[in-house]
């Protein structure tokens, strides 16, 4: 049964109807497009980066991984910036600002001098956009002074930030590249340079998978291939460390996040608020989906908020902060013994397997009845527990303090999904 509930949030001043975006990317590059996905339900769109420098794509330019025959579990894109003309960009813009003003329509912009970056902000308001994205992250731009290249120089980070920040009114917003250790000071380049928000993260340079008919990787051009950005399932964890880490940051206090990787789910949606993001923008999953998804994430957020009795998605975001603690922090005293449901077990073995293999030879064998027996060696490691098929089979168990250490009253998980 469908939930009503109000899941619109504010993003740099501008009101968004709900947080759910389509992220700068071949989902959202013309009028068609993102009208057909404002009236699926997306709340708003960061249009695919337009610059004075127009693409010249290759062909083909997508490749997929898959793993024991589940597909999409990444993406690589070859794909550039728009290779639609400046101004036809803009005139899209200006249609959808017209024909859906209450959508919120961010202009993604790339430039390669600081004038670029001045005429694109100017063209931008002029269009009617909310917010301006600048695309500092790229990987695949044919130009070093574009892309990411640009996204881990600070100086270059800063300078871009205010050249667009001081010709143009509307907030702006930076997109930062994963393809760098920290990413903190970066952000804070663009935040002295003007920016308001910050956008994390980009795709992550990759090589997804070889052709062995031409020995190079994937998708094969003209028998060869290059590194270009991958996305999809497989860098949420590391979009979501991303938003965290920036979160965290004290200079980076009550600056507005947008998360973007590996976002398919309603689910997904909420671990990145959870961890700071205001906003969220999503591509890989429409290319392998459609627009649709946009029902699930609705109706998902719905129902967990009336659920929980939340009122406002606001009060969700960054919750989970306080309790991502440094490691030296962590609790040690003691270890969760997991606990096996023997009427559960299948007798596949694979917990027996990887805890001899690959941990610490904890669970003993019964050949014959084929079921396993945690023994006296279990360190708490929970491997067991993370490859067993069966859902509750091995679940947390005895709470056993280490020689030496006093007991205290501790929370543990008892349900895995």
């Amino acid at each position: 049964m469908a939930v009503k509930r109000d899941l619109s949030i504010e993003y740099l001043g501008v009101k968004c109807e709900n947080p759910f975006f389509l992220s700068s990317s071949p989902v959202g590059g013309n009028y068609d497009m993102v009208s057909k996905a404002f009236e699926t339900g997306w709340g708003g769109v960061f249009f695919k980066t337009i610059g004075i420098f127009v693409a010249d794509e290759c062909s083909p330019r997508f490749d997929q991984n898959n793993k024991a025959g589940v597909p999409w579990i990444g993406f690589k894109n070859m794909e550039q910036i728009s290779d639609k003309p400046t101004e036809k960009n803009f005139e899209f813009i200006y249609k959808l600002k017209r024909d859906y003003p209450d959508k919120v329509v961010v202009s993604s912009v790339m430039g390669s001098s600081e004038e670029e970056w001045e005429q694109l902000g100017k063209m931008s308001e002029q269009a009617g956009a909310d917010m301006i994205e600048c695309n500092f992250s790229c990987p695949q731009m044919t130009s070093h002074a574009m892309g990411s290249d640009v996204g881990t120089n600070l100086e270059l980070v800063e300078k871009y930030s205010r050249a667009i920040s001081n010709i143009t009114k509307l907030p702006i917003i930076a997109k930062m590249t994963p393809n760098i250790t920290v990413m903190e000071p970066a952000a804070i380049a663009a935040i002295k340079g003007g920016a308001k928000g910050i956008s994390a993260i980009n795709t992550v340079k990759s090589i997804t998978s070889m052709d062995y008919e031409n020995m190079t990787g994937m998708p094969v051009v003209n028998g060869v291939s290059s590194i270009s950005g991958y996305s999809g399932a497989a860098v949420k964890p590391i979009g979501m460390r991303f938003i965290a880490n920036l979160a965290s940051c004290p200079d980076l206090a009550g600056v507005h996040l947008s998360g973007i990787g590996g976002i398919e789910t309603w689910n997904d949606c909420l671990d990145y608020l959870l961890v700071g993001a205001r906003n969220i923008q999503v591509t890989t999953a429409v290319m392998q989906y459609g627009y649709r998804i946009i029902e699930d994430m609705i109706n998902g957020m719905a129902h967990f908020m009336d659920e929980r009795g939340i009122g406002d998605i606001s009060e969700l975001v960054g919750i989970a902060l306080p309790k991502l603690v440094p490691a030296e922090e962590l609790n040690r005293d003691f270890k969760v013994i997991p606990k096996i449901d023997i009427k559960k077990c299948v007798g596949c073995g694979r917990c027996y397997i990887s805890c001899y293999d690959a941990a610490h030879q904890a669970i003993d064998w019964d050949d014959k009845k084929r079921r396993p027996a945690i023994n006296d060696e279990c360190v708490g490691c929970h491997l067991c527990l993370n490859v067993c098929p069966v859902k509750d089979c091995i679940t947390p168990g005895e709470i056993k303090w280490k020689e030496g250490r006093k007991p205290v009253d501790i929370k543990i998980k008892q349900h895995y999904v």
